[in-house]
C-alpha cells in the first residue's frame, strides 16, 4: 500500500473509532437523559395542532448527541483550533436550545444567540475561505449560511427519527468528504456527529421516546454548518463549491419550501405550520416509517450526487446541478397540490 494510501486508512480508522465512540457514549446516555427529562417534567406536551404525540415526550436527546460529539472528538486526536473554535461556538448554541427547551425563547431572541455563536466564529478565524469570494462577501456568507443551515435542521425535526436520519447520513458524507480532502480534524467531527445521531436514534424512531429538542437540533445543525463550510470541495473545479448545499440538501429544500408556501398564503414565513415536507409525503399516503425512510434515502443519494459533482468534469457538474434544481422544481411543485386542510 502506498504512503498516501496508507494515510488516508490511518485517518478514517480513526474516524471510524470516533463515530463508534459517539455511538457508545450517545446510546448509554440518552435513557438516563430521558429518565431525568420526565422527572423534572422537561416534556413536549401534545397540543392537537402541530404536536398530535399521543402522551408528553421528553426532550434532553440533544445532550446526549453533544456529550457522544465530545467524547467521540476528544478521545480519538488533540483538538486543533478550528474544530476548538466549532465545538465552542456550537455550545453556544447548545445552551440556547436548551434554554429554550426548559422554557420559552423567542424567535429574536434565538436569532441573536445564533449570531453571537456565528461571531465567535468568525472571531477565531472560522468562514468561508473561497479563493475567488473576497473576504467582504465571505463574511456576511458565512453569517448567512449557519444561520440558514442551523435552522433548518431546527424545522426538519417534525417527525420520529427524521432529523436523527437524515443529520446522520449528511455528517457521513461531509466526514468522506473531509477525509478525501486531507482534512483529518474536521473529518473526526464529522464522523462523531453522525455516530452521536445514530446512537441517540435508537430511541428516537417511531414511537420516539425521546426527542432531540431544540437543544439538539440547534447543536447538530450548527454544528453541520461549520463542518460543510470548512470542507475542501474545490480541487477540480470552482463549481464544486455548491456540495455543501447537496448534502445539506433535504433541510434546505424543506426550510425554502416552507418559507415559500407560507409566503404564498401571505403568512408569517415563520410562522409554525404544517406545510413540512414530510408532513406532506405522510398526508399524501406514506406512513411515518415510510416517510423517514425516504427522507434519510433522498439525503443518501444527495451526498452521493455532490461526491460526484466534485470529481466529475466541470460541464458534466453544471449539468448534474442543472438536472437537480429541474427535479427540486418539479417536486416543490407537486408538493403544493397536497391538500394539507389548512
Amino acid at each position: 500500500m502506498t504512503e498516501p494510501l496508507a494515510q488516508l486508512a490511518r485517518e478514517g480508522a480513526l474516524a471510524l473509532l470516533a463515530l463508534g465512540l459517539a455511538y457508545g457514549t450517545a446510546l448509554a446516555a440518552t435513557p438516563r437523559l430521558r429518565e431525568a427529562a420526565l422527572r423534572f417534567g422537561i416534556v413536549d406536551r401534545p397540543d392537537g395542532k402541530l404536536k398530535k404525540q399521543r402522551e408528553p415526550v421528553p426532550y434532553l436527546g440533544g445532550l446526549a448527541v453533544a456529550l457522544g460529539v465530545l467524547v467521540g472528538v476528544a478521545v480519538v486526536r488533540p483538538l486543533d483550533g478550528q474544530v476548538l473554535a466549532i465545538l465552542f461556538s456550537g455550545s453556544i448554541v447548545l445552551v440556547l436550545g436548551l434554554i429554550d427547551d426548559l422554557g420559552s425563547l423567542s424567535p429574536r431572541a434565538k436569532l441573536l444567540g445564533q449570531l453571537l455563536a456565528v461571531l465567535v466564529l468568525l472571531r477565531a478565524g472560522v468562514k468561508i475561505q473561497l479563493v475567488f469570494i473576497p473576504w467582504w462577501i465571505a463574511v456576511p456568507l458565512t453569517i448567512l449560511w449557519m444561520v440558514a443551515a442551523t435552522n433548518a435542521f431546527n424545522l426538519i425535526d417534525v417527525m420520529d427519527g427524521l432529523s436523527s436520519g437524515v443529520g446522520a447520513v449528511a455528517a457521513l458524507f461531509l466526514a468522506a468528504i473531509a477525509l478525501v480532502g486531507g482534512l483529518p480534524a474536521t473529518a473526526i467531527l464529522a464522523a462523531a456527529l453522525s455516530g452521536a445521531l445514530l446512537g441517540f436514534r435508537v430511541y428516537n424512531v417511531e414511537p420516539a421516546r425521546i426527542y432531540l429538542g431544540d437543544t439538539g437540533s440547534l447543536f447538530a445543525g450548527f454544528l453541520l454548518g461549520a463542518v460543510a463550510m470548512v470542507n475542501r470541495y474545490t480541487v477540480e473545479h470552482r463549481v464544486a463549491a455548491i456540495v455543501p448545499l447537496l448534502v445539506l440538501g433535504i433541510p434546505l429544500f424543506d426550510m425554502l419550501f416552507v418559507m415559500w408556501v407560507r409566503w404564498r398564503r401571505g403568512y408569517p414565513v415563520m410562522l409554525g405550520s404544517p406545510d413540512h415536507v414530510a408532513l406532506r409525503l405522510r398526508k399524501w399516503r406514506l406512513s411515518t416509517r415510510a416517510t423517514v425512510r425516504a427522507n434519510v434515502l433522498a439525503a443518501a443519494v444527495l451526498g452521493a450526487w455532490g461526491m460526484i459533482v466534485m470529481i466529475a468534469p466541470e460541464r458534466v457538474a453544471i449539468l448534474l446541478l442543472c438536472a437537480l434544481v429541474v427535479l427540486a422544481l418539479g417536486l416543490a411543485a407537486w408538493l403544493r397540490t397536497i391538500d394539507m386542510g389548512l
